[in-house]
């Protein structure tokens, strides 16, 4: 039994650096607070519609298509947050981009556009009406690398409908488009 010590010692090492790792990769995400944000929080507009959303609960006529074949049909959408995912995922508040993207305003509308190719968002289109109500969010994201690339064109026109467009290309695999619209 000489030899169980030692492997003791080694497993109770490894174990105590797992946990160690382990708590460290839980720590909270840190958010900037008190901070003004530099862009539209597109996080919290879909996050407050998506809540407004749920709360009226209505039925959506909701077409997909996948590469020209299309289906339609009448749904509830449990869970608009994920939803609106990419909408959300779209949002470029994010501490290092602070400087990343040029603003236009011209009127009702507000446009931001990526100064970095290697930027995923690389135009957001915010129109308001005169009472600063959003009336439509276009989107466009963009990424590439040498196996893939794929863009994304996301409308969201307030009580109308929300529209994802995505094409992928994949080296080995090929073309794919994706449609998805939801009529409210």
């Amino acid at each position: 039994m000489y030899w169980f010590k030692p492997c003791f010692k080694i497993i109770a090492l490894g174990c105590g650096i797992f946990v160690l790792c382990g708590w460290y990769a839980c720590k909270p995400e840190i958010k900037e607070t008190g901070a003004t944000l530099a862009y539209f929080d597109l996080k919290d507009y879909f996050r407050a519609d998506s809540a407004r959303l749920t709360r009226l609960n209505q039925p959506v006529i909701k077409t997909v298509s996948h590469n020209g074949d299309t289906e339609t049909k009448k749904v509830h959408i449990a869970n608009w947050g994920q939803e609106l995912n990419l909408f959300k995922e779209s949002d470029i508040n994010k501490p290092a981009w602070k400087a990343s993207y040029t603003i236009q305003k011209a009127g009702d509308s507000l446009v931001y556009t990526a100064k970095y190719p290697e930027l995923k968002t690389r135009r957001i289109s915010i129109h308001k009406d005169i009472a600063d109500k959003v009336t439509s969010i276009y989107i466009y994201n963009k990424s590439e690398n040498i196996l893939y690339s794929t863009s994304e064109k996301l409308t969201y026109i307030p009580g109308a409908y929300y529209l994802i467009e995505k094409d992928q290309h994949v080296k080995v695999i090929g073309e794919n488009d994706y449609k998805i619209k939801g009529v409210f």
